[in-house]
């Protein structure tokens, strides 16, 4: 859009100004106008520009335009002496109907003064396909999209909510108007429906209208709160219940058909309203085709309420042993109960329809629990091997020993059940993925066919030994796709197998999105065949983007080529788009702007000079952010709304990465604001600026009327500060008052800020709704969370255990309450609050089942990782006999894992290795026993290492001698220098793979700005020599972490011209210890790359120079100025016509 809205300004004005005499014709009689456009002509006058539109557009829906009309028109206007010119009158209307969208409280005020005509048109314009074009002779607007963009902006969507509420039942009939509400609705994520919406809505319409309306209020069923939820059934069952008076409580108003209207709202009825149904109504329910459809969506339903249902159909004729019954169940099946009287044969058939369970909220534990019993049953009297097929995904509960146990019959037999599943561990995948490859040698192209999910837990080595034909077939076949989940070592030992091809070089244009992000710079500079229809289906690194672009743009004309393949974009430099005429420029932006989130901060400012000098009235306001603060304080109040509907479209902390700078748009943001956010309209302009509002703006400045929408946009907050987080409690306890007030739909929607409350409050909530706090920790796995939240949720789940004291005497066990896997899986992130001790007396079995999760909770201590350890070798024995998926399974355990004991592992697989360097918190000791180990156990010296080795390797790499960097082969090298230089290792080791470097890509001063990016933290060991015979216009190719990674004494050997072309990427990860080893002069230059001054060739950017705004205020390009334009555009073209 923001390329285009130039061009339209443009067409408007030549259209204007070459029209321009027509209002000196001679005035037709006011009797050759047709009355419409008489009142048309009117509005015109008394700047009622919206109802004129309305006019012109129900004229044009019931007669042909002509020519001669335009004419009538002036004609008409000029009869009444009205002094307007064309230009006049054009920017007048433009900037009445603008403010719709900067004001679109106004928009609002105007629909309500429009007559009844008026707004059945509106509405129809909303609703109806047919009004999608406006034909003015040879000049058609497209209504159909401006509709469409209306219905994307927040603020003009809630005016048209809120006035389609308020008129539309009065105007048009109520099918109508309940369409135009789910149109309005659907774009609006929900927020609009609060509490108290119901209050305005009709309570008489007919059946059809309010099943249509309920429809509506199902589909947004996730978006909506938990109030609102109540709100809203309360309303559709006080229409569901009004023919009948209900005195008696043996009659129950709940009809089958009234089930299907509520839809996921059933799960809202009361545990005695369901329980009073009558068993034909509920037989009725069951038979309907869409009940099991239905049923499927009851996410949140409890066991209780599941429980009263299964009760009910159990009452009716259903039987519920009956297969036909159990595919109707739904997610009622998850809480299927009466397990006595089933066969084996039954509880297959319920495993495989609780495939579905993981969908519930929460009771994952309770569905774990019923898993393991229908799998004792449905093996009772028979083996393992001979029914693994016929298990569903609860084979995902065998523990590593059972699935040991497995013949390799049986997994072949077993594999295209197993091959689908989800949710297994890594640990089992290895186990499996072993057993289905035993009879085979070497990989085939059918043996991947056939493994799905499973091909993660094939070895590197095997990947590696495939015939390189059979590897093409693969990734040449729809296979490729399951090529992606695999780890970065195993990607790089299916590149290798391909790059030992003798035609591996005219190969690489063929090598799948997933692994072509693999591809080595090295290999990009001998591949032929590259285009940018080829690169559309790639994903690339940055430095592969730098590379290509670089190369396509000598050969190709159109850069818009290039720029559509979407991923090219994060090759374009500075330089590109200084050398940008204007129009190539501003015909451009829009590729720049669908793809702004694979853009660095650097490119950004780049683009934001570009436009401040080419176009700078146009300019999409949120690029102030990123240029030197004293643009953002030249924005006059009349910009402010359209900049911080801008800015609020961005993700600010990614947009400015400096913190100081980040504090000075936030003023600025609070400035314009003038304190405060007064009502749901601002709420709507400030977009996600809110999660960057400081504490004492969210408790003072938000007001009451605008709070409850400012809390939705508060719920996907990722990073509030500490005192964020008390000032959104601080609003919380004042509108709800302390946890003993609040109801479960409190609670529900207070749960994304429940870790926000004290150890004291949460108690109260960890009492009361238990559930809904375990729930709440359930969604925030892999997460740090403040210990007073841990200890509610662990509080909570305790009280509710059914754990008996151990009377295990061994290790001082006896009278220990021990973690049971219920526990265990509920807790999550809370199994961090077990006493070490604990921990060391759980049941064998218990930690066998759940030694991944454990594995996975980041909060663990190091007392609590070393008693893990220790259970870990009470169970398995001494480490020496630990096998691949033993090791895979240990997670963070590992960590606790001491030097001898590393090196009792075998290590001889490099996929065992790999899992070992997820962890990031080895000490070098470890680190160096992880390494020794493994070239001992695999036979390989450091001169035999493959790519895909040093790859797995990872962070351990680290621990390698400086002097035995040059003993890698300089061909495997190449290949991963990318993944190495992700590696954040010493200073004297970064040396010894820049020397490494040199042999590959020649010396420092011969290195492009693909290179230096390739190399990541590698380039951190550059020489101070070498640092400052850079050339500046390389400083921002640096990555961030190789500009952190420099020692201080060598970073202060940068110029002051190298520091000022850092950019700003770059300026803000400079450390503080890096900062003080600067002069002033440095430090003066590294403001100016925080800032985002300008540092090309092509203007000079004084400090101090003062920004300047043109004397036009027309709407900046790249906002919703079409939006704007919705209203004006046919008016304009219409006086053009003449």
């Amino acid at each position: 859009r923001m390329s285009q809205e130039p061009r339209m300004y443009s067409l408007l004005l030549v259209l204007f100004l070459s029209h321009g005499g027509a209002c000196q014709r001679e005035p037709s009689s006011r009797q050759d106008l047709h009355p419409l456009l008489q009142k048309m002509a009117e509005e015109i006058i008394e700047g009622s520009y919206l109802n004129a539109l309305l006019d012109l557009a129900l004229f044009e829906s019931s007669h042909v335009w002509t020519a001669d009309l335009s004419h009538r028109v002036l004609a008409y206007l000029n009869s009444r002496n009205v002094a307007f010119t064309i230009p006049s009158l054009q920017a007048v209307m433009e900037t009445h109907l603008e403010q719709y969208l900067y004001q679109p409280q106004k928009l609002l005020e105007d629909l309500r003064a429009t007559d009844a005509q008026q707004f059945h048109t509106a509405m129809k314009c909303l609703l109806e396909d047919k009004w999608g074009h406006l034909d003015l002779e040879d000049i058609v607007i497209n209504l159909g999209d401006i509709r469409d963009e209306a219905l994307q902006s927040p603020g003009v969507n809630r005016s048209l909510f809120l006035i389609t509420l308020e008129r539309c039942f009065q105007v048009l009939n109520a099918l109508e108007c309940v369409e135009v509400l789910g149109k309005v609705l659907r774009g609006s994520s929900g927020s609009f429906l609060q509490p108290d919406i119901t209050d305005r809505l009709p309570q008489d319409l007919h059946e059809d209208a309010f099943k249509n309306l309920s429809a509506v209020f199902k589909d947004l069923y996730d978006q909506t709160s938990a109030h609102t939820q109540r709100a809203l059934y309360s309303w559709m069952t006080g229409i569901l219940r009004t023919p009948f008076n209900v005195t008696d409580g043996s009659i129950s108003w709940v009809s089958a058909e009234k089930l299907w209207i509520l839809g996921r709202y059933m799960v809202h009825l009361s545990f005695e309203e369901i329980m009073n149904i009558s068993p034909i109504e509920i037989g009725l329910f069951i038979s309907y085709d869409n009940a099991t459809k239905q049923l499927d969506m009851v996410y949140d339903v409890t066991p209780e309420l599941a429980q009263a249902f299964l009760e009910r159909i159990r009452g009716s004729s259903f039987d519920m042993r009956n297969i036909s019954t159990i595919h109707r169940l739904g997610l009622l099946v998850c809480f299927y109960d009466g397990l006595e009287l089933l066969d084996a044969a039954l509880a297959q058939v319920l495993l495989h329809q609780m495939l579905k369970c993981s969908r519930l909220r929460g009771f994952q534990a309770g569905v774990q629990k019923l898993k393991a019993n229908l799998l004792d049953i449905a093996t009772e009297n028979q083996t393992l091997n001979e029914t693994l097929g016929s298990l569903s995904d609860a084979v995902v509960g065998l523990t590593s020993t059972q699935l040991e146990s497995l013949s390799s019959d049986a997994v072949h037999s077993a594999i295209s059940t197993l091959n689908q599943v989800t949710g297994w561990g890594r640990s089992q995948i290895v186990i499996l993925s072993a057993k289905y490859l035993a009879q085979e040698k070497v990989l085939s192209f059918y043996s991947v066919s056939q493994m799905g999910v499973l091909l993660a837990g094939v070895g590197t080595q095997a990947f590696y030994s495939m015939d390189h034909k059979d590897l093409w077939q693969v990734l040449r076949s729809p296979l490729s796709q399951d090529m992606s989940d695999l780890s970065p070592v195993q990607h790089q030992g299916v590149l290798s197998k391909l790059m030992e091809a003798e035609d591996a070089a005219s190969g690489i244009v063929e090598v799948p999105r997933a692994l072509f992000k693999e591809v080595s710079l090295y290999d990009l500079w001998k591949g032929p065949g590259f285009n940018a229809t080829v690169l559309k289906e790639k994903e690339l690194r940055r430095s592969q983007a730098l590379f290509l672009y670089e190369l396509l743009e000598k050969t190709t004309e159109r850069p818009e080529e290039l720029l559509s393949s979407r991923q090219l974009v994060k090759g374009v430099q500075c330089s590109h788009i200084d050398a940008m005429s204007a129009h190539v420029f501003l015909a451009l932006f829009q590729h720049f702007e669908n793809n702004f989130s694979l853009l660095s901060p650097d490119q950004v400012n780049c683009l934001a000079w570009k436009y401040w000098e080419v176009s700078r009235s146009s300019m999409p306001p949120f690029l102030l952010a990123t240029l030197p603060s004293r643009f953002l304080a030249s924005v006059p109040p009349s910009r402010c709304v359209r900049f911080l509907i801008s800015l609020g479209k961005r993700h600010l902390d990614t947009l400015v990465l400096d913190s100081d700078k980040r504090s000075l748009v936030i003023r600025k943001v609070q400035q314009c604001l003038d304190g405060v956010i007064a009502d749901e309209y601002t709420v709507d302009i400030v977009g996600n600026l809110l999660c960057h509002l400081p504490a004492s703006f969210i408790e003072r400045g938000i007001s009451p009327r605008a709070w409850a929408t400012a809390l939705h946009g508060l719920r996907s907050c990722r990073a509030l500060s500490s005192g964020q987080k008390a000032a959104v409690r601080f609003r919380l306890l004042e509108q709800w008052g302390p946890p003993q007030n609040w109801t479960a739909e409190t609670t529900k929607d207070l749960a994304p800020f429940l870790a926000f409350f004290s150890g004291d409050e949460l108690h109260t909530v960890a009492t009361k709704f238990p559930e809904i706090l375990q729930q709440t920790a359930s969604k925030m796995v892999g997460t740090l969370l403040p210990k007073e939240f841990l200890w509610a949720v662990f509080e909570s789940v305790r009280n509710s255990s059914n754990e008996s004291p151990g009377s295990d005497p061994t290790f001082g066990c006896h009278g220990v309450v021990t973690p049971s896997s219920d526990d265990i899986v509920k807790l999550a992130e809370a199994n961090a609050c077990w006493d070490p001790e604990v921990l060391l007396c759980m049941e064998e079995d218990t930690f066998i089942r759940n030694v991944e999760l454990l594995g996975a909770v980041k909060g663990f201590s190091r007392p609590q990782l070393m008693a893990l350890k220790e259970k870990a070798i009470q169970v398995w024995d001494l480490p020496s006999h630990w096998k691949e998926h033993h090791v895979v399974s240990l997670g963070r355990i590992a960590l606790a894992l001491n030097e001898s004991e590393l090196e009792q592992l075998d290590l001889s697989s490099i996929d065992t290795v790999a899992s070992l360097g997820q962890q990031t918190e080895w000490t070098p000791g470890q680190a160096k026993s992880i390494l020794q180990e493994f070239l001992e156990d695999s036979g390989c010296g450091i001169q035999d290492l493959k790519s895909f080795h040093l790859v797995g390797l990872g962070p351990t790499l680290c621990a390698m001698d400086p002097t035995e960097i040059p003993l890698i082969k300089t061909s495997e090298f190449r290949a991963v220098v990318a993944r190495i230089g992700t590696l954040l290792c010493s200073t004297p080791v970064l040396a010894g793979f820049k020397k490494k470097a040199e042999v590959v890509f020649g010396r420092p001063t011969e290195w492009t700005s693909s290179i230096l990016q390739e190399l990541g933290t590698i380039a951190a060991g550059l020489t101070k020599a070498e640092l400052r015979m850079l050339d500046k216009e390389l400083m921002p190719y640096f990555q961030p972490w190789a500009i952190r990674c420099l020692p201080g004494e060598v970073f202060k050997e940068l110029s002051t011209e190298q520091i000022a072309s850092l950019g700003p990427q770059n300026a803000a990860f400079v450390t503080h210890s890096q900062r003080l080893q600067l002069s002033s002069s440095q430090l003066q230059s590294l403001q100016r790359a925080v800032d985002g001054a300008k540092t090309h060739f092509w203007q000079i950017d004084p400090m101090s120079s003062s920004p300047t705004w043109p004397a036009s205020t027309g709407s900046p390009t790249g906002e919703p100025t079409f939006q704007a334009l919705w209203l004006g555009c046919p008016l304009l073209l219409l006086m053009a016509k003449s």
